[in-house]
């Protein structure tokens, strides 16, 4: 019998020479990785046309009329509606849209048409009596599509983008000039440069942009096919070289094919861009477009305007799910339902220290570790930023007792009662929800169901017979029976615990006394916490009443049952 072994080197490594490292762009001079993002770009959604095509199951009206509404709330000014000459659903919406949709005045409708002359007839239709639209035509331009697609030469891919650009603008002046432009070198990341830029001027020099209506030349990474510096490179190579930039804004319209489209973005407008085209939370063919919700956030943490609405991070989320028929993971950036949330022992009690000092700093700065973006500001509550499970700590769970109980644990305490919890969780293997920890609390520290001793009631008076001390007498239930112990002090802590020293035979001392009002108002409900000192250790109690010394005797006979159940 032969045994055959593999090496783990064997498969996909020596199938890696059928790929070739995508080409560096000539610019050792580079500006881009100097410059920072100061300002948010001109924002394009095409979450209605290039989101659209790549859904399994393309929206009808109504889930196309909730997504455009969505966007004009979030404040888009450039919205690519549909391709009004691919399916008789697109020319209804874009009719819809320039007679019922309401658009403001300060919103133009974008549609997108194939450098194909009964296509851009049928785009004109689509457009009638819109105000300002924006006409983006596109061809593709790289040296694989040229070759393999279209067989053309460079001469002849030009020729269809100059031919349509020369019908648009012929028809735009016909139809009452009321119209602006947009044209894509599609597959711009895998066109020459050189080739991208001959293309770009030719249709710029037929459209003839001035400062009041510019040109958008829109340079996609229609596939994103290299690292993001190179994609900066390209399109600062770009900004450089184009004819009449000052009257053309360079557009961007990354996809994610590389898992890098929001970087791509970043150091593309970094290299000079003025716009980008994308869309909510990165809906797209293949990996998605670029993710502009992610991007309009990013800004913000950087203290940068986005100059879209994002503060409804809900709403947003539900609309895009429900337009979409799509869900959005639960790590995805700002929006996830546990991208605000720690599990981790060590984050958590990072977190809970850095709420506390955010509530006591008297600056408007947020400093929290490990969350970059306040939740409330995009909508969400500090509810879910700590959940336990096994993975958790000590400040954690001190977190959900103040945040959702007002119980502020002492820092010993913390550490003892996480013990419980951590048994709990390896035991049940699952996240404990905060009702579930506080009952915990209340069962193993306050109301001690089947526990031996029941504080009820004391009263003090001055030793006669010593200077400083008092006579603590106090009623106490034990077994259902009641009891009376008495014992002395310099006050009622002191000689109550004396008292039950002597009545159980263990000698008992505080080590550790805090409490603190749970509620507001005269009738507010005192916690005591008392770490008692016993031959086997320290122990805990916690007491809950309307009078703080009562409180406190009542934690001193909840530690007593623990150090009763303790030796048991």
């Amino acid at each position: 019998m032969i045994v055959k072994t593999y090496s783990p080197r064997q498969g996909m490594p020596e199938a890696a020479v059928k790929y070739q490292p995508y080409p560096q762009v000539a610019l050792p001079d580079r500006t881009w990785p100097s410059k920072v993002i100061s300002k948010a770009p001109i924002w394009c959604s095409v979450d209605l046309r290039d989101g659209n095509q790549s859904l399994v199951n393309p929206m009808g009206h109504d889930r196309k009329a909730r997504m455009f509404k969505l966007l004009v709330d979030m404040g888009f000014k450039e919205i690519e509606v549909g391709f009004p000459s691919a399916s008789q659903t697109d020319f209804d919406f874009n009719r819809w849209c320039v007679e019922e949709g309401n658009v403001p005045d300060d919103v133009s409708l974008q549609v997108l048409v194939q450098c194909r002359p009964e296509l851009i007839t049928r785009t004109f239709e689509a457009l009638e009596g819109a105000h300002r639209p924006i006409i983006h035509f596109y061809n593709s331009t790289s040296e694989l599509q040229r070759r393999v697609v279209f067989a053309k030469d460079v001469a002849g891919i030009k020729q269809i983008a100059t031919d349509a650009a020369s019908m648009i603008m012929d028809m735009a002046a016909k139809a009452g000039g009321d119209y602006r432009f947009e044209y894509s070198p599609e597959s711009f990341t895998g066109t020459e440069l050189e080739v991208a830029l001959e293309i770009c001027n030719a249709v710029a020099e037929i459209v003839k942009p001035t400062a009041d209506n510019k040109l958008i030349l829109n340079l996609p990474s229609t596939v994103e096919m290299a690292t993001p510096n190179v994609y900066a490179d390209q399109i600062e190579w770009m900004c450089r070289n184009l004819d009449n930039r000052d009257n053309i804004i360079v557009s961007l319209h990354p996809h994610n094919d590389r898992g890098t489209g929001i970087a791509a973005t970043e150091l593309g407008l970094m290299a000079g861009a003025d716009r980008v085209e994308g869309t909510l939370f990165g809906n797209g063919e293949r990996t998605g477009n670029v993710d502009v919700v992610t991007l309009a956030l990013n800004m913000y943490t950087q203290g940068v305007d986005p100059m879209l609405d994002c503060s409804d991070i809900e709403r947003i989320k539900d609309v895009y799910e429900y337009s979409n028929e799509m869900a959005i993971a639960d790590r995805h950036p700002y929006v996830g339902e546990l991208v605000y949330t720690a599990f981790s022992g060590s984050h958590q009690d990072a977190i809970n220290k850095g709420m506390k000092a955010i509530r006591t700093a008297n600056k408007p700065l947020w400093e929290v570790p490990y969350l970059p973006i306040d939740p409330q500001d995009v909508g969400r509550s500090y509810e879910a930023i700590i959940r336990i499970n096994s993975q958790s700590g000590k400040g954690g769970i001190a977190y959900i007792l103040q945040a959702d109980h007002g119980i502020n644990l002492p820092r010993n305490l913390q550490v003892e009662f996480r013990e419980e919890i951590q048994r709990i969780t390896d035991e049940e293997g699952v996240e404990l929800p905060s009702k579930r920890i506080y009952e915990r609390f209340m069962e193993h520290y306050v109301t001690q169901p089947g526990t031996r001793l029941r504080f009820v009631d004391h009263h003090t008076y001055p030793d006669p017979e010593s200077k400083g001390v008092r006579i603590v007498g106090a009623d106490i239930t034990d077994g259902g029976e009641a009891k009376k112990i008495e014992g002395t002090g310099t006050g009622p802590i002191d000689g109550f615990i004396n008292a039950l020293s002597i009545y159980l035979g263990i000698p008992m001392s505080v080590a550790d006394y805090s409490e603190h009002s749970l509620q507001h108002g005269s009738n507010a409900a005192a916690i005591a916490y008392v770490e008692v000192e016993h031959p086997g250790g320290r122990l805990f109690g916690v007491g809950i009443n309307t009078n703080i010394v009562a409180a406190s005797l009542e934690a001193i006979v909840s530690a007593a049952n623990r150090v009763l159940a303790e030796r048991r």
